[in-house]
């Protein structure tokens, strides 16, 4: 069976984005040219053309976005993996009214592909556990998935 490729979220992706999760975001390094990629968790799908990341404003996702706009959004949803090809704005340097320096950054979705590979499925998402105060980390979760709802 062909892996599928549709030019917006379909309806099941966007709502499985509308929650913090792991995925890995592609950029091109703006010093070497060569592949760059990050792990993220603040995200959100606001429509099926459009997801909102945060991510520190020092962090060289954001100067290599200043560089070259063109990223891909890695996730594990729905029993399956997708590469989702976008062009980033960065819409805030600064997000306001977080306790944290984020950038708020828009993707602009071209291209959705299932990229999972030929007779298997994801049986689990990746999971992760925050390593750092928790109350802390729940109240800037919070406060960081709020202000990529209001973007």
């Amino acid at each position: 069976m062909a892996n599928l490729i549709e030019p917006e979220l379909t309806l099941p992706l966007l709502q499985s984005l509308q929650s913090e999760r792991f995925a890995l975001l592609s950029t091109i390094d703006h010093e070497s040219g060569s592949p760059y990629v990050s792990a993220i968790s603040w995200l959100y799908a606001k429509d099926p053309h459009t997801v909102f990341i945060a991510v520190n404003h020092r962090s060289q996702i954001v100067k290599n976005i200043k560089s070259n706009f063109k990223v891909v959004l890695n996730v594990v949803a729905l029993e399956s993996t997708y590469s989702i090809t976008s062009e980033a704005l960065i819409i805030q340097d600064q997000i306001k009214d977080i306790s944290l320096n984020l950038s708020l950054i828009q993707l602009n979705v071209k291209e959705v592909k299932d990229v999972m590979f030929y007779g298997a499925k994801m049986t689990t998402v990746p999971k992760y556990s925050k390593t750092y105060d928790l109350e802390a980390a729940k109240k800037l979760d919070q406060q960081v998935m709020e202000a990529l709802k209001k973007a």
